[in-house]
């Protein structure tokens, strides 16, 4: 007799009611950091086999690659897979020749959500925060896009 299949437990995230799964896929070491990329077919096949088990928490970053992890989050969530997970992507750092670079401008949060949508092909981020803090800019400052009705907008879904 077969067994049954597990629930994956869930769980609340923040006060917003976001509802995860318990255990969410980091998904940096599939395109940067921990050794080569891997091969994408490989990693999109892993992503679904990740998300049909009851994982629905990705978490990426723009720095990523750069960039790569987030075009390969977007590729395997095309079509129904994307109504199933919830995304989490970050912005506050980007590599400049070959090295980290903390940045926390509003004109710099406002472009990296843009262009993380874009190359997610979403419509909506779930969770977007920040992943290093820029110590020269005040923090109500950094986030000040996220206080304005149109920034909003990019996330409701």
């Amino acid at each position: 007799m077969a067994s049954a299949k597990k629930a994956v437990p869930r769980r609340k995230l923040g006060s917003q009611g976001l509802d995860v799964s318990a255990g969410g896929l980091g998904c940096m070491g599939m395109s940067w950091w921990l050794g080569h990329p891997k091969p994408e077919p490989e990693m999109i096949k892993l992503i679904h086999h990740a998300v049909d088990s009851g994982v629905t928490f990705l978490d990426t970053s723009d720095v990523y690659g750069p960039h790569t992890n987030e075009i390969l989050i977007g590729k395997a969530l095309k079509g129904v897979m994307r109504e199933k997970v919830q995304v989490a992507t970050k912005f506050g750092v980007r590599v400049e020749d070959g090295k980290p670079v903390v940045q926390g401008d509003p004109t710099y949060v406002r472009a990296c959500c843009e262009a993380s949508l874009k190359r997610l092909e979403i419509d909506c981020i779930d969770l977007y925060y920040v992943h290093r803090i820029d110590t020269t800019v005040p923090i109500e400052v950094t986030v000040r896009p996220f206080i304005s009705l149109n920034f909003w907008l990019l996330f409701i879904a």
